[in-house]
């Protein structure tokens, strides 16, 4: 069965979501409906979590804001992923065939969006600290969009 990425982030979600509450920042935001992930492989190697996901976003929604505790590397299986910075900004245009990284860190904050009218379906390598999540959910940093 599918792990969606909602239940995924669900508890770092939760965590935002109440220091949003109490420190006043912009609201946490979690990944668009539909979006789901699938593990492919794992393995830790030296403390190291090797994670193989395929991620599908369909057609509309996003990944929701966020950043990564280790670099990722992605591969565009099906689809066009639209890639923004903190600054909201447009920092790539992914389609089927493309690769793509990310650096890790808070300082590296993004959204990934499906803005075509096809599910986008791309296999992401993730390369984190041992037990770290897939992702760290990060507030708006006042784009017009999710």
């Amino acid at each position: 069965m599918p792990l969606t990425l909602r239940g995924t982030l669900a508890p770092a979600a939760a965590v935002a979501l109440t220091l949003t509450a109490l420190t006043g920042t912009a609201r946490a935001t979690p990944p668009g409906p539909g979006v789901t992930a699938v593990v492919l492989a794992r393995r830790t190697v030296d403390g190291t979590d090797y994670i193989l996901r395929e991620i599908t976003v369909p057609a509309g929604q996003s990944t929701g804001w966020h950043y990564h505790d280790g670099p990722l590397y992605g591969y565009v299986k099906q689809g066009t992923l639209s890639h923004f910075d903190a600054t909201c900004a447009g920092d790539g245009v992914y389609r089927a065939g493309s690769a793509l990284t990310e650096p890790s860190g808070p300082d590296h904050v993004h959204l990934g969006s499906n803005l075509g009218s096809t599910p986008l379906v791309l296999d992401v390598l993730y390369v984190l600290p041992h037990g770290a999540p897939f992702s760290e959910d990060a507030p708006n940093p006042g784009c017009g969009f999710p």
